[in-house]
């Protein structure tokens, strides 16, 4: 009994963090066509490529895994969808999707843009600004990243560190965390493969610099009163002695200083990176996919905008995290059975006496393989 009642308290515990989650845009695609209500299309060229709904050729669930596809190589691709506009300021901030490059990506972008509320739909294109790019681009062998960039102060700037992306043929979950604290976590099919701080690992540091000749040099002593002989008629309004604060060390605490006073957020002064604070942006308002592929095929499913990485964690489950077994059982099966059928038609060709090019075999059997295989 009292086990029962202590799962019974973190199912409710749960539940309440999720109620309490701000959810600003979520799309699974579970409701048909009626998707194009939602999602408006670039007409800046009449050269774009276009999407379709479709699960593809393998898949862990047919409806549920169902998601924009593009179809058409060598072109280039513009989608958005509009929600109501947000500031971050002050919360966390999760971008989350999925994306299956299924006809094995050899050049083109798999990455996701979230723009300003006053984006023109209709007319995106690749000098529409947005504030994040974030998810994986893939060109040749050369090129195999994670791209994170935010933009600061109308300008755009790219996470320093190299972040390997994903390079099968499977859907993959990609998460970015963005915190009022200045770091980030970025996260492939839910497990941590980079974090850090985004003063530094954006090389913003300069930038801080910039804004720190408002920083107060001290601050009040709250740990004396005023004197019992002080007269404020005579002597005026009690002034307190100062304390000279610190050089700001990275968050460190120096000896000597209460760490109540040293935390990073009690110490900011309100000039000190508010007006442009690295993780924050004022008018968040669209979402949308807009890039370039060689090959088309790659399917965008899962987005997700909300302020809480547990509720975040615990859609990438219900959606990715349900349907990732299935679906690599599904291509085994398909695969062998095109492993079975080319053997049976080597045979038959054998026996026909019309096989003389040994090596068309093993073009066949590697062409089955490309959705899995680099």
């Amino acid at each position: 009994m009292a086990w029962a009642r202590v799962c019974l308290w973190a199912v409710c515990a749960c539940a309440l963090r999720v109620a309490l989650a701000t959810v600003y845009f979520q799309e699974e695609f579970l409701d048909g066509e009626r998707w194009r209500n939602r999602w408006v299309p670039s007409t800046n060229d009449s050269r774009l490529g276009h999407f379709r709904l479709s699960s593809g050729k393998f898949y862990g669930h047919k409806e549920k895994d169902k998601g924009l596809q593009t179809t058409q190589n060598g072109r280039f691709y513009a989608i958005s969808a509009r929600f109501p506009p947000f500031s971050n300021k002050g919360r966390t901030l999760v971008l989350q999707y999925t994306v299956k490059h299924e006809q094995k990506m050899d050049c083109g972008g798999g990455y996701v843009k979230v723009f300003p509320a006053g984006l023109d739909q209709r007319t995106l294109g690749t000098k529409s600004p947005y504030y994040i790019m974030f998810g994986p681009d893939i060109c040749g062998y050369d090129l195999m990243k994670v791209h994170v960039i935010l933009q600061f102060k109308n300008e755009y700037h790219e996470n320093k560190k190299s972040i390997k992306c994903k390079v099968d043929g499977f859907t993959h979950l990609y998460t970015l965390i963005l915190r009022p604290d200045l770091s980030y976590e970025v996260k492939i099919d839910g497990q941590t493969i980079e974090l850090g701080s985004i003063e530094y690992d954006w090389q913003l540091t300069s930038l801080r610099k910039a804004e720190q000749a408002d920083w107060e040099k001290h601050f009040l002593d709250a740990g004396t009163g005023k004197p019992g002989d002080w007269n404020s008629e005579l002597d005026g309004d009690w002034p307190g002695p100062m304390l000279q604060k610190p050089p700001y060390q990275d968050g460190l605490k120096p000896e000597g200083i209460d760490q109540d006073i040293w935390l990073h957020e009690k110490m900011r002064s309100t000039s000190y990176l508010t007006q442009y604070d690295l993780s924050e942006f004022e008018n968040i308002g669209a979402i949308g996919l807009e890039l370039w592929q060689v090959r088309s095929g790659t399917i965008f499913d899962n987005f997700l905008l909300t302020d809480d990485e547990e509720y975040a964690e615990s859609f990438g489950k219900a959606t990715w995290g349900q349907t990732k077994g299935p679906e690599k059982e599904m291509d085994d099966i398909l695969t062998k059975e095109e492993v079975t059928r080319a053997r049976e038609e080597e045979e038959e060709e054998l026996l026909a006496g019309g096989f003389n090019e040994p090596q068309r075999f093993f073009q066949r059997f590697h062409r089955f393989h490309q959705h899995k295989e680099l």
